[in-house]
């Protein structure tokens, strides 16, 4: 047996999962979602694991040393022991030495989707971006700040994936609470019509249905208050409805062409047409509700689903019903405008729009020239994840 095959079965065996060569492998290959996981060697992938993978190794020690702020379902991909073993030798390792921990402490599998019927086989996935917006806003409303960002109200219930409650749909991940019953929580234009009566609790104001629309397709955000405070807002919670896309809806109409549809176009397309933008907006019944922080380090964003700050550029969102925080993945592809054949990544987040094996969203930073960036990123890149070594696999 090969070196790396042996690496590549040891860490399947840590997974519990059946092994490369095995009758039970060649009958169920190793499934991830709609994927599967080929082994490839570290050295194989072109520009690995970048000129500088200092950063990622950062990212990897802030993202591992936390427990999730969000509970992951079991059966997620990434053994818990392994990234515990790679953590503690990640905090033992230094920066110069980076490049050498990811090759020593991890096993590349490349995400492939097979061929289906009239769908050949795929070795790219899809890659977004996202950024946390800076944005202008007041403790109290008035004539310039008119947009309410609600508080979490004290009824929402939020359900896991795969959790539900009796006579609620399947698809809803959040309920109301109703004495001892359950019920759908109110939609955007409910929510907006004032559904939410007394629990509907302005923490702050924005400056228009817009920029409440911006933080909350963003999840998080910096406000700056007219004292100059500047104040971060958290994600707490959603309705549970299902997102819709603003942009998808504004060129399906025609009012925009797909190409060059960035944020600051469709915001601005919408302040240039408000008898279309409330009926789009409201079209999206998902709504978020947020809490305040402090700004701890103004160079790292807001905490995401791993529950630790993100990395600009060295964090992304993934699919977190598949893959478990504080994987490193691999990306393949001239990202971001680098010359750069790839970027190590660290998964710390995830949102309702990330779903599937080959897709991800990374986090560009604060501000607008990060919001220019995150509207340009929508690139077919090939996904690498690590999986840890097994003990006794390879280098200790």
């Amino acid at each position: 047996m090969t070196p790396v095959r042996a690496a590549a079965v040891a860490a399947l065996i840590a997974l519990n999962l059946p092994c490369p060569g095995s009758a039970a492998f060649a009958a169920e290959p190793f499934r991830v979602g709609e994927a599967v996981l080929e082994p490839v060697e570290a050295a194989a992938l072109a520009g690995f694991p970048g000129a500088d993978p200092g950063p990622a190794l950062a990212a990897f020690r802030r993202t591992c040393s936390s427990p999730p702020s969000t509970p992951q379902p079991a059966g997620v991909i990434g053994s818990v022991e392994g990234l515990r073993a790679a953590c503690l030798r990640a905090a033992a390792t230094p920066e110069a030495e980076a490049a050498r921990f990811f090759a020593e402490a991890f096993d590349a599998y490349r995400v492939v989707r097979p061929a289906t019927e009239g769908i050949p086989e795929r070795r790219t996935g899809f890659l977004t971006g996202y950024f946390e917006p800076e944005l202008t806003g007041s403790p109290v409303p008035s004539p310039d700040f008119t947009a309410p960002v609600l508080a979490r109200p004290d009824d929402l219930v939020g359900l896991e994936p795969g959790e539900t409650r009796p006579g609620l749909d399947p698809a809803l991940r959040a309920a109301r609470r109703v004495g001892d019953a359950f019920e759908a929580y109110p939609d955007r234009a409910a929510i907006e019509d004032g559904a939410l009566g007394a629990r509907a609790r302005p923490l702050l104001y924005l400056r228009d249905a817009v920029d409440l629309f911006v933080l909350q397709v963003q999840g998080s955000g910096r406000v700056r208050l007219p004292d100059g405070r500047a104040v971060r807002v958290l994600y707490d919670g959603r309705n549970g409805r299902p997102y819709t896309s603003i942009g998808k809806l504004i060129v399906g109409e025609g009012h925009l062409p797909l190409e060059g549809l960035t944020l600051a176009r469709w915001t601005g397309w919408l302040r240039a047409h408000p008898e279309h933008a409330r009926r789009l907006m409201r079209a999206n019944a998902s709504y978020i509700f947020f809490r305040l922080a402090e700004i701890e380090d103004p160079a790292l964003g807001p905490p995401g689903g791993a529950g630790v700050p993100l990395s600009p550029g060295r964090n992304m969102a993934v699919d977190a019903t598949l893959w478990r925080y504080g994987l490193p993945f691999w990306l393949e592809g001239r990202i971001d405008g680098a010359s750069a054949p790839g970027r190590l990544v660290v998964a710390a987040d995830t949102g309702s729009a990330i779903v599937g094996p080959a897709r991800g969203d990374l986090y560009l930073g604060t501000g607008a020239e990060a919001g220019a960036r995150a509207g340009n990123l929508h690139d077919a890149v090939g996904f690498v994840v690590l999986l840890p070594k097994a003990a006794g696999s390879g280098t200790p």
